[in-house]
């Protein structure tokens, strides 16, 4: 939560994550978008809008029989979740139309033959260009956290390289090789850099320009809006095999206009 309460007017009068997701890639098997920050990849406890609900209907659903509507809590939707990005964080996210193509694309997450770009913007300096963090995770469902647990944690490596430091933080890509949850963020928190903005593993809950501009003068209402306040983390890239025709496809997703404009912003006084 911001320390300040403002209203935001929105074009329309419609939160940026009730709008229809942006789509990168899309074909009678596979449909790939870019998820909007605070937008849920499936159904979840909560109201938060789930991307499941906005989107278009496979390419001829409305002529073939392939496209049959599956059960997905308690929503119906002609797409099958195929992996999940956290709620607060971005970038691409995949589905699937057929029950044999959402088989397909699971077992290459499983076999870790995805790969997978980030963008995490972190807390700290990160000395070192570039390195690995070969740390097993363990769920932990009563906090909600992962945590390192080398007796009963699962094999997790998540490979990082600096892209830019800015002030008080650092703009990291990060290539996860396995796929436990929370793992980018419980990684880089066990390496003593959380993700800037993620208070569950140690990272705050915004990040504000007065905390860097020497000359910051609040406006007339003495409110002061976050530069961002949501997880710092995008994916950024993923590259995957087509279940059908067996190509390669690579689908990237921009990186996002606030998490862009912080580093930018950030970038000034580093």
């Amino acid at each position: 939560m911001s320390r300040f309460a403002h209203k935001r007017i929105y074009p329309g009068g419609h939160h940026p994550a009730t709008l229809p997701p942006k789509i990168l890639y899309v074909d009678h098997d596979v449909l790939a978008i870019d998820k909007r920050p605070r937008m849920l990849s499936a159904p979840g406890r909560g109201d938060a809008p789930c991307a499941l609900d906005l989107l278009p209907p496979p390419p001829g659903a409305e002529d073939t029989s392939a496209a049959k509507v599956s059960d997905v809590g308690p929503r119906k939707s002609p797409w099958r979740v195929v992996h999940r990005l956290d709620r607060d964080a971005s970038g691409v996210q995949l589905y699937a139309a057929t029950l044999d193509a959402q088989r397909h694309l699971a077992a290459q997450f499983l076999d870790h033959r995805v790969q997978k770009v980030y963008y995490a913007l972190v807390c700290g300096y990160v000395a070192s260009p570039d390195g690995q963090i070969d740390l097993p995770l363990q769920f932990d469902r009563r906090s909600q956290r992962a945590i390192v647990s080398p007796r009963r944690g699962k094999p997790a490596l998540t490979y990082f390289r600096v892209v830019e430091r800015v002030a008080g933080h650092t703009l990291l890509e990060c290539r996860p090789v396995t796929g436990r949850r929370h793992q980018i963020r419980a990684h880089l928190a066990a390496i003593g850099h959380p993700l800037s903005v993620d208070p569950l593993y140690g990272g705050g809950h915004e990040i504000l320009l007065s905390q860097y501009k020497p000359d910051y003068k609040p406006n007339r209402s003495g409110q002061e809006r976050p530069l961002i306040s949501r997880l710092t983390l995008h994916a950024a890239r993923i590259t995957f095999e087509h279940p059908r025709s067996g190509q390669q496809i690579t689908v990237e997703a921009p990186m996002p206009r606030d998490l862009r404009a912080t580093v930018r912003q950030l970038a000034r006084f580093a």
